[in-house]
């Protein structure tokens, strides 16, 4: 896993290809960026199925609890059918986008 610090945003980038791999090292790692906004970079990741965002669950309800926003960032699925619970975009540019936002309202409403 590759890591990349922009500011209040932290970057976790897969190098395994696997997913369950990434979010089991994410898992063990988390207490690193706990206070830090996450971007899953999940691009290189071939034969990704909606049905492994399920294993986020438990890193997400923390990471929320936390006041921290978490974004995965793949192409090539069906947006329309992403679970309600995690935001994913297709790109890196939006994730950062969607964090800000989601800052802002957080900044508003605190």
């Amino acid at each position: 896993m590759k890591t990349e610090i922009k500011g209040h945003t932290i970057i976790l980038k897969d190098t395994t290809e696997d997913f369950e791999s990434f979010v089991a090292k994410i898992t063990t790692e988390y207490y690193q960026f706990k206070d830090k906004n996450i971007i899953l970079d999940g691009l290189q990741l071939k034969n990704f199925d909606l049905k492994e965002v399920s294993l986020l669950k438990d890193v997400l309800k923390i990471h929320q609890k936390n006041k921290k926003s978490l974004v995965l960032v793949v192409q090539g699925i069906n947006f329309n059918k992403v679970p309600n619970y995690i935001t994913i975009v297709p790109t890196i540019l939006e994730a950062h986008d969607l964090i800000e936002m989601d800052e802002i309202e957080r900044d508003l409403f605190n």
